[in-house]
């Protein structure tokens, strides 16, 4: 059994989750559950981040006390949990007591490394990050479109620049293997260019108070990014008095797979990287960066007013359907986009007409016939189940891919249905074939839907069983 260690980054909880964020969680569900079946020991990490300077000023727009706005906030987040059937086995809060212990140990894991100087920079708050002035878009931060403050004060420094052969190596060799190679391509870039020295604290003034403070100096709160990266050890024990899982799933253990989002791969491929190796702790294995999710070809913005809400697309399509549409429409490593036209499509033709269907008219058929399932399978069934089992279990990280070999199948057994046309058959024992044959195949579906559709997978499994069909997609 190996141990396998599996994470989510940790959103911003200045606002209620969108789309993208459910995304990021059902991709990583998916590994979860599949090494599971596998046998393995897994170790499935969500959480928020709730230390960031644009939380407090997101409270201070509302008027609300920045805890109670975070925490309202975060349980938008850890309900997604039940919601889309998330299997995480841990969720933690920057704003939890093991957490600020970790990220104080880590500081000082790190203490020789970091240094104090007099700083004047460009932050966009929005990205929690400074800019160089090349950087910039017309004076604008790139993502945000809004020009950064000029921020001047005493602060802290990571020497980022001691690391950058290092991380080098580790980045080409794939020590830290990025996915895909589009992604180390620019990390690699991004090092050419010569890292620099980064700040990893602001003044306790400017951040009011909100924060984790530096070991050893109340008026310097680490940076939102310092602290936040360290919650993937913390929430293993890592600076507390039980450091047990800390080393079973991470310092002794190679399988460790951080799932994020394109717009943050500096900071883990980079940053996080220089971190653990000024600590000696060891660094993660895999780097499983996804891209954004538009919608009508535009990324997702609450000033243009097209956000999607991943509560109320669940409550009118269900669990499933909603996570058949992000793991089948959107590329696994690339951008896809949303339109409530293109859902309603997959979900018409793929779940309703197509899964769903096949289902229940075999069900019926099998009722109605009086046939008795019988375990001689014929060859050509035999092989065309081995060959699509083997290729999802080969690349089942792609996850669209995945999803079609599964959904070539179902197309394999409706084509076989109309080419045989059992319901004009009267011979019992041809029929009996014809039917063993689809209960084979759609037994191996519902196995291979389980990391990916697991309450379709049951109902699959349970119809199966009784030969009582229920629709599992209701025709919209």
């Amino acid at each position: 059994m190996n141990k396998v260690f599996i994470s989510t980054s940790i959103p911003y909880v200045n606002a209620s989750p969108h789309l993208g964020h459910a995304l990021e969680l059902v991709q990583a569900d998916v590994i979860a559950r599949h090494y599971r079946i596998m046998g393995d020991d897994v170790f499935f990490l969500s959480g928020t981040d709730e230390n960031s300077l644009k939380n407090v000023r997101s409270a201070e727009k509302t008027g609300e006390n920045i805890s109670d706005f975070v925490y309202k906030n975060y349980l938008n987040f850890y309900n997604l949990k039940d919601k889309l059937n998330i299997s995480f086995d841990d969720f933690i809060r920057t704003t939890e007591k093991r957490h600020f212990d970790g990220a104080q140990k880590l500081w000082i894991a790190c203490k020789k490394d970091i240094y104090k100087k007099k700083y004047s920079g460009l932050y966009c708050v929005g990205c929690e990050e400074y800019y160089k002035e090349e950087d910039l878009i017309d004076g604008l931060c790139p993502d945000h479109k809004v020009a950064p403050e000029l921020i001047e004060e005493d602060n802290y420094f990571f020497k980022l620049s001691d690391y950058q052969d290092r991380i080098k190596e580790i980045i080409e060799k794939d020590e830290v293997k990025i996915i895909p190679q589009s992604r180390k391509n620019e990390i690699l870039s991004f090092i050419n260019s010569g890292l620099q020295d980064f700040c990893i604290s602001r003044t306790s003034e400017r951040a009011k108070g909100w924060g984790i403070d530096v070991p050893a100096d109340e008026t310097q709160k680490m940076w939102v990014w310092f602290d936040a990266l360290s919650n993937y050890i913390n929430a293993l024990g890592y600076g507390s008095n039980d450091e047990s899982k800390f080393l079973d799933f991470w310092q002794n253990n190679d399988f460790k797979i951080h799932v994020i989002g394109k717009g943050i791969n500096r900071f883990h491929s980079v940053y996080w990287l220089a971190m653990l190796l000024s600590a000696g702790i060891t660094l993660p294995k895999t780097l499983f960066v996804h891209g954004y999710i538009t919608v009508d070809g535009q990324k997702m913005s609450k000033s243009l007013g097209n956000v999607i809400n991943p509560y109320e697309l669940i409550e009118k399509y269900g669990t499933d359907a909603v996570r058949y549409f992000l793991l089948r429409e959107i590329p696994a490593l690339g951008d896809g986009d949303f339109t409530f036209e293109k859902f309603e499509r997959r979900y018409n033709s793929d779940l309703a007409g197509g899964i769903g269907n096949l289902l229940s008219r075999t069900i019926a058929m099998i009722n109605k016939k009086g046939v008795v399932i019988d375990e001689e399978i014929e060859q050509a069934f035999i092989d065309k189940n081995r060959e699509i089992k083997e290729k999802v279990e080969d690349n089942f990280i792609q996850f669209n891919e995945s999803l079609n070999e599964i959904w070539e199948l179902v197309s394999f057994c409706d084509k076989y249905i109309e080419e045989k046309k059992p319901w004009a058959i009267d011979d019992e024992n041809e029929n009996k074939i014809i039917f063993s044959n689809i209960i084979y195949s759609l037994k191996n579906i519902s196995q291979m839907l389980k990391p990916f559709l697991p309450e379709t997978a049951k109902k699959m499994e349970e119809q199966i069983k009784t030969l009582k069909a229920e629709p599992l997609f209701p025709r919209i």
